[in-house]
C-alpha cells in the first residue's frame, strides 16, 4: 500500500478513536458507577423528551428510610448493596415504560410513560423486600412520593419533581415506607 495513503488515513483514524473515547467517557459520567443507573444529567434530559411526548407520565421519587441506619449497623458495604439492590428493583419496576435514576446519596428518581402497565403497590412492594449481604438479612423500606406533570399549572419536569418531592415528604410524615 502507498505510504502516502497511510499517512492521510493516520489522522482521520485518530480523531475516529478520540471521538470513541469520548463518547464512553460521557456514557460513563451520566451512569452511577455504583447502580448502573443514570445520574441526575442524563435522566433530566431523557424524563423532559418523556414529558413533552407523554404529558400523563407519573414522575416519582424514592427515598430509603433510615438509611444511615443501614450504612452505622451493617457497614457501608451493605449500604452499597442495599443501594444496587433498590437500583435494580426500581429499574425493573420501570422496565420499558420509563427510566430510573441515582440523584445521589440514598435518592432515586424515575418516569414512566404508561400507568397502566405499572403498579406503585408492586413499586413498594419490591422497595419493601430486605437484601442478604454476606449471610445477613438487611431490612430495607422506603418512602415514594409521585406526580403527574398534566396535573399540575405548569406541566414541567421541575415543578413534577417539587410535587414528588412534597408528596414523599408528607409520605413521611404518615411513617415510614408509605407511598403518597
Amino acid at each position: 500500500m502507498d505510504t502516502h495513503v497511510i499517512a492521510a488515513g493516520l489522522p482521520a483514524l485518530g480523531w475516529a478513536l478520540h471521538g470513541g473515547v469520548l463518547l464512553r467517557r460521557l456514557a460513563t459520567a451520566r451512569r452511577d458507577p455504583l447502580t448502573g443507573l443514570h445520574t441526575r444529567a442524563g435522566w433530566t434530559a431523557r424524563a423532559e423528551r418523556l414529558i413533552a411526548k407523554h404529558p400523563e407520565a407519573l414522575v416519582l421519587l424514592v427515598d430509603l428510610d433510615d438509611f444511615k441506619a443501614i450504612n452505622d449497623t451493617h457497614g457501608h458495604a451493605a449500604g452499597d448493596a442495599v443501594l444496587a439492590a433498590t437500583a435494580d428493583r426500581l429499574a425493573t419496576w420501570c422496565g420499558r415504560h420509563g427510566i430510573a435514576a441515582r440523584l445521589g446519596g440514598d435518592e432515586f428518581a424515575a418516569i414512566v410513560d404508561n400507568l397502566g402497565a405499572v403498579n406503585l403497590f408492586d413499586l413498594w412492594s419490591a422497595l419493601d423486600t430486605p437484601v442478604t449481604h454476606n449471610g445477613n438479612v438487611v431490612p430495607v423500606s422506603a418512602s415514594i412520593g409521585y406526580s403527574s406533570p398534566e396535573d399540575l399549572p405548569v406541566p414541567t419536569l421541575t415543578d413534577a419533581l417539587s410535587a414528588a418531592d412534597a408528596s414523599m415528604y408528607a409520605a413521611k410524615g404518615h411513617g415510614r415506607r408509605n407511598t403518597r
